[in-house]
């Protein structure tokens, strides 16, 4: 084996390990989420997370996320991802809001695998691989069985809840996908998710001016806010980004799907939430996919990551 086919092999590694410690902190947002008082909406801690968040991402990667927007053949997949960090933050909040912790993670994190493969294939037409394959599917599965053995007891709404789900899954596709062009087209993992994420914070803006006053009403209040800004969005895309740098945005989302394992976990042991025989089944085979995404090798290279 060449020395550069072990480099890239570590790298992938190092990648797949960036996004499960990423993973980890966006898996603590809902049971975050959960202490604010009924009277903060989930636009608003949707808009303030994104938005400081989004911008503390800008500033640190000043320079590059400049360079990122100016650079034409990136720019257009940073406003493309930039859609996506829109509506991703709002619909996931108000899913959780509607359907519970649970159930708003597992859809809204669940389907991002699918709906990345598909703008893969539309853009680039590339097929997915076997093993990618064989991992989302038995992913897929465990969410399904999660959602069936999870307690709905005490959602408001958990069928408008599993379509705001959806569309939350879909905007997380959209900007892992156009972080990954963004990267390929020549620029550096800090720069486009810099550039891409202060794009998002602008648009959503507004929305934190319009809904974001009952956030003030605390120190406890604002301490969660600035929990949830600080560490699931600035460190954990931060890490992203690294992860971003060395795999494909299919692979990316299903390794994250170890989020909605780890807000499940929190919402039965924090928030309350039960769940029956078949959703700890369903928990178990998510985490036997993803372990085996994150670290299978190649035939016939060792050490070299999917």
């Amino acid at each position: 084996m060449t020395t550069s086919s072990l480099t890239r092999g570590a790298a992938r590694g190092s990648g797949a390990w960036a996004l499960i410690l990423a993973s980890l902190l966006w898996g603590t947002t809902g049971t975050a989420a959960s202490f604010f008082p009924a009277d903060v909406s989930p636009l608003a801690i949707g808009a303030s997370t994104m938005t400081v968040g989004g911008l503390l991402l800008f500033v640190v990667s000043l320079r590059p996320a400049l360079a990122a927007i100016r650079d034409g053949a990136s720019r257009r997949w940073l406003l493309l991802g930039a859609v996506g960090v829109f509506v991703y933050p709002l619909a996931f909040y108000s899913s959780m809001n509607l359907a519970g912790v649970a159930i708003g993670n597992v859809v809204s994190l669940g389907t991002g695998p699918v709906f990345a493969a598909i703008l893969e294939w539309l853009f680039e037409r590339h097929r997915p691989s076997a093993l990618w394959a064989g991992c989302t599917a038995a992913a897929i599965a465990g969410i399904v069985l999660l959602s069936l053995g999870g307690d709905a007891t005490g959602a408001p709404a958990v069928v408008p809840g599993v379509l705001l789900g959806l569309a939350a899954g879909l905007a997380y596709a959209l900007y892992t996908y156009a972080s990954s062009r963004g990267i390929r087209a020549g620029q550096s993992s800090r720069g486009v998710m810099g550039g891409m994420f202060g794009l998002g914070a602008v648009l959503l803006a507004p929305v934190l001016v319009v809904f974001g006053a009952p956030l003030l009403q605390s120190w406890q209040t604002v301490g969660i806010a600035a929990y949830l800004a600080v560490g699931p969005m600035f460190v954990a895309y931060l890490l992203f980004g690294v992860g971003m740098r060395t795999l494909r945005s299919s692979t990316a989302t299903t390794i994250t799907l170890l989020e909605p394992f780890v807000a499940t976990i929190l919402a039965v042991l924090v928030v309350g939430e039960r769940l029956d025989l078949i959703g700890w089944l369903g928990l178990a085979l998510i985490l036997v996919a993803v372990t085996v995404l994150a670290t299978a090798r190649r035939p016939g290279s060792p050490g070299v990551a999917p």
